[in-house]
């Protein structure tokens, strides 16, 4: 069930994580696990703390995250009139290490990154023009 008192994680929008080279799964996945980790969600609470995904891609994501079995959805209350939630698989929390592993690679390498995409975007300019 949903904790109220839970504070999930707010992605900024220019989270580096939206553009980080190493996925896991789709674009929104990995935010989708860290979102879970402390309980499940509703949809809503998801969407709120998720402001740069749209609905339509958060709902196919949690598909997608359903079918992978890294979440499973189901029902608030006594039937999906009432809502439904969506909480982590044990095989969706296996993925936190690798999360965590791979946020610590970007706050190291985040700004080599970003110099190297810069680089190339300024050569790719000069080549077309």
């Amino acid at each position: 069930m949903t904790r109220p008192d839970i504070q999930l994680p707010s992605f900024d929008p220019v989270c580096p994580m939206s553009s980080f080279p190493i996925r896991i799964g789709g674009k929104w996945t990995a935010m989708i696990v860290l979102s879970l980790e402390n309980s499940p969600q509703r949809f809503g609470v998801l969407r709120r703390h998720l402001r740069p995904v749209s609905a339509k891609v958060l709902a196919e994501t949690l598909v997608s995250m359903e079918r992978d079995g890294l979440v499973c959805r189901r029902p608030v209350g006594a039937s999906d009139d009432q809502g439904v939630e969506y909480e982590l698989t044990p095989l969706g929390r296996s993925l936190l290490g690798v999360i965590e592993h791979v946020r610590g690679w970007a706050l190291e390498h985040l700004s080599e990154l970003d110099g190297a995409r810069a680089a190339f975007d300024a050569e790719s300019g000069a080549r077309s023009a």
